[in-house]
């Protein structure tokens, strides 16, 4: 029946009163003042009227859950309805009658079918109601604590995503898009320290790029029986940073002959072994300031690190350093006895035997490389450590002369090793590196130090030998640290089998195990470069009275990158004028963002110069 003018109809959500009608079309009024022309089947009649305005007046008090209980199930009519729940079926009822059947927890349907729901359907939708009120009381809950900066152990699971977020484990927080937050690993991290989820001593950088943080653990079988040579009666010094505890090198002068001896750890870790297996699945050791995470187990360092025990199993190099570099005079299994000892220690006994002859020999050949065209850059580097009392220590590693005596003597085990396998055509990972995209000349003063480094090219793994640019060498492996670097570990186990006429890995085999160290590599130095940071901000944090010299090294259009000696850190300093490169601005902190890694600082008024810098190298 099409409605009659002045009834109360239902156009989509909402009430209105009919103005006009015939068979066709009808003019109706919504509570806004607007008429449309619709058709008689786009409206559903609530009341037949007379009403006036389309928003009815408000109903009486009613007592819907007793018309529910009289109807018990079934189906009702909108005026039954009516009646039970408001005592008479007016415009204003009718009204209230039909948002009962919106509501949806008793009845449901269409005006002209409204259907009484069962108990069971009605407790369900109570219950579901009443989970959600509970939930958004305890997100409203949450929220408050957020904005307070306080957390609870029941906001676990609101966090859950953002940690997944914080730690590259996903793509989103919901969390977040309800707080109305940047979908960021950044801001996700910043949540966290806020309530105290994380404090700054949780370092996400290993889990963002999946590294393993636990230690490697497998059998490891004793020694095989084999013939060592016996080199216990050499001098043999193992030279490293204080508090290391993987010595895999040490050095010793027989007469003209230099000897480095090399943690043997291919005796115990043959290829394909499961020990090769993760360590080549984790490529290096990840050095943290919190710690070391071995890429072997912590068995085999205790039983291998040379100077652990008083007697040492080793892969022992002979070499004979001449004008034009080294000669590979042998490889032996050997035993060592070794002292180990502290650069700092070494620097203190330069002038003495064997330091002496050792610091000799290296220096000749630092100089034949440089004049093969080694590029030389020396910048400030530091060691970030964080200690047992959660302090943040940075100290500058000083350039030392006994560093460069251990540098040297590697690179010389490195080359004669390359020029060996390249006379026995012995397949190995060469080390190799282009030539730099550009030559700073001269190279002077940190801000040309700096321009050299940017411009260096990445050196790069490959089975077949080539220039090292950077090191001046025509051709270098680097075979000194298997306990610590996967490349130098496939290197002794092609050592190995040649000793002992066993065959070897071919071309495409050491590809394939490069390879896939390699893709862990990087992450494995990103790793590390961002921990460093992120310690290093901690380190500021912990000491916001932080000034220092700072050292101008590149100039921009409107600032200029200033390096920080003594924490080896970048950073930049606006300005209407570009400042002189290599002058020296005194800095102090400003604020610390450690979920960006940045710092601000300004310059120390107290103290400000700007004078040009005669560099010395940090000491």
């Amino acid at each position: 029946m099409t409605p009659r003018p002045g009834s109360l109809v239902l156009y989509k959500t909402q009430p209105a009163v009919v103005r006009a009608a015939d068979e066709r079309k009808l003019t109706i009024e919504t509570p806004d003042g607007q008429r449309h022309s619709v058709r008689p089947k786009d409206v559903a009649p609530l009341h037949p009227g007379p009403v006036s305005a389309a928003r009815p007046p408000a109903a009486p008090p009613g007592d819907p859950v007793t018309a529910w209980e009289l109807l018990d199930s079934g189906h009702t009519t909108l005026p039954e309805l009516a009646e039970l729940a408001y005592g008479d079926y007016t415009p204003a009822t009718a009204w209230a009658a039909w948002q009962l059947v919106v509501d949806g927890v008793y009845f449901g349907g269409p005006p002209d079918a409204i259907t009484v729901h069962p108990a069971s359907k009605v407790a369900e939708t109570l219950a579901a109601r009443e989970a959600k009120a509970a939930e958004e009381r305890a997100w409203a809950a949450f929220a408050a604590r957020v904005a307070a900066g306080q957390t609870d152990p029941a906001d676990a699971p609101y966090l859950a995503d953002v940690v997944a977020l914080a730690l590259e484990r996903g793509d989103s927080s919901r969390t977040l898009r309800r707080l109305d937050r940047p979908q960021t690993r950044e801001a996700a991290h910043a949540l966290l320290l806020a309530v105290g989820h994380w404090t700054p001593a949780d370092n996400p950088y290993p889990a963002r790029l999946g590294l393993p943080t636990g230690q490697p653990a497998f059998p490891i079988p004793p020694l095989p029986d084999e013939p060592r040579r016996d080199l216990t009666h050499l001098v043999a010094l193992a030279i490293d940073d204080a508090g290391s505890s993987d010595p895999d090198d040490a050095l010793s002068l027989d007469g003209g002959v230099l000897w480095v001896h090399v943690a043997d750890v291919a005796a115990l870790v043959p290829p394909d072994s499961a020990a090769d297996v993760e360590a080549r699945a984790r490529a290096a050791n990840l050095y943290l300031p919190e710690g070391t995470v071995r890429m072997l187990p912590d068995e085999l360092t205790d039983r291998l690190a040379l100077g652990l025990a008083e007697v040492s199993p080793a892969l022992s190099l002979a070499l004979a350093v001449g004008d034009d570099g080294p000669d590979l005079l042998e490889i032996v299994p050997s035993r060592v006895r070794v002292t180990r000892a502290t650069y700092e220690a070494a620097e203190t006994q330069l002038d003495d035997a064997p330091y002496r002859d050792l610091l000799a020999l290296a220096e000749r050949n630092h100089a034949r490389r440089v004049a093969n065209g080694a590029v030389e850059i020396d910048l400030p580097e530091v060691k970030v450590r964080v200690g047992d009392d959660g302090a943040v220590r940075v100290t500058p590693l000083p350039s030392l002369r006994s560093r460069a005596l251990v540098r040297e003597a590697m690179l010389l085990a490195g080359e004669a090793i390359a020029r060996y396998a390249q006379a026995q055509a012995l397949p190995l990972p060469y080390s190799r590196q282009d030539e730099p995209l550009e030559r700073i000349t001269p190279l002077d003063g940190p801000a040309a130090m700096f321009a050299q480094r940017r411009a260096m090219q990445r050196a790069q793994q490959r089975p077949a030998p080539g220039p090292h640019t950077g090191l001046g060498l025509a051709a270098y492996v680097q075979a000194t640290s298997p306990l610590r670097r996967y490349g130098d570990l496939l290197v002794h186990q092609q050592l190995r089998a040649h000793l002992a006429g066993a065959p070897l890995l071919d071309a495409n085999e050491l590809t394939l195990r490069l390879g896939t160290a390699d893709a862990v590599s990087g992450a494995v130095r990103t790793a590390e470069r961002l921990s460093n940071a992120h310690w290093t901000m901690v380190y500021l944090l912990q000491n916001p009275e932080w000034t220092g010299e700072g050292v101008v090294i590149e100039n921009k259009p409107g600032r200029d990158l200033v390096l920080i000696p003594a924490l080896a850190w970048e950073t930049e300093l606006y300005g209407r004028r570009n400042r002189p490169l290599n002058s020296v601005v005194q800095l102090a902190v400003e604020s610390v963002d450690l979920p960006q890694r940045t710092a601000r600082f300004h310059l120390n008024l107290w103290t400000h110069q700007e004078a040009p810098l005669e560099w010395v190298a940090p000491s």
